[in-house]
């Protein structure tokens, strides 16, 4: 008699809540995972664009040591798969610097990164 009273006092939902959670739960961590891979796309491009600027202003100043320059502005987990490739003309130094975007959310490709600097020549040599 007790078990019935219980029952139409609205006892029965009692693991209602704990179900939606464990369903909602991918979802959360779906969105959770891609903020932070949008933090993660944001770094990598904003590393990419400083070494592309050093290495140009290196260049500028000092023949042949804008890549090494580059390299050095890129932070140490990033350098392995880095990309930097000079285009010296009597006017402007140009520098363009590639960087891989790896995914942390499961199932998606790393993607590449690509920025471009361009400096005024100061040696013309």
């Amino acid at each position: 008699m007790n078990r019935i009273r219980t029952i139409r006092n609205g006892d029965r939902d009692r693991g209602q809540v704990a179900l939606e959670y464990i369903g909602f739960l991918p979802f959360l961590l779906l969105v959770g995972l891609g903020g932070i891979q949008l933090g993660w796309t944001a770094y990598v491009t904003q590393q990419a664009e400083t070494a592309a600027r050093t290495a140009a202003r290196v260049e500028a100043r000092h023949p042949d040591e804008g890549v090494a320059a580059g390299l050095a502005a890129i932070s140490e987990s990033l350098r392995e798969g880095a990309v930097i490739q000079p285009d010296v003309t009597r006017d402007s130094i140009t520098m363009t610097v590639t960087l891989r975007i790896n995914s942390v959310v499961p199932g998606i490709a790393s993607r590449r990164v690509q920025r471009i600097a361009v400096m005024p020549n100061d040696d013309p040599r």
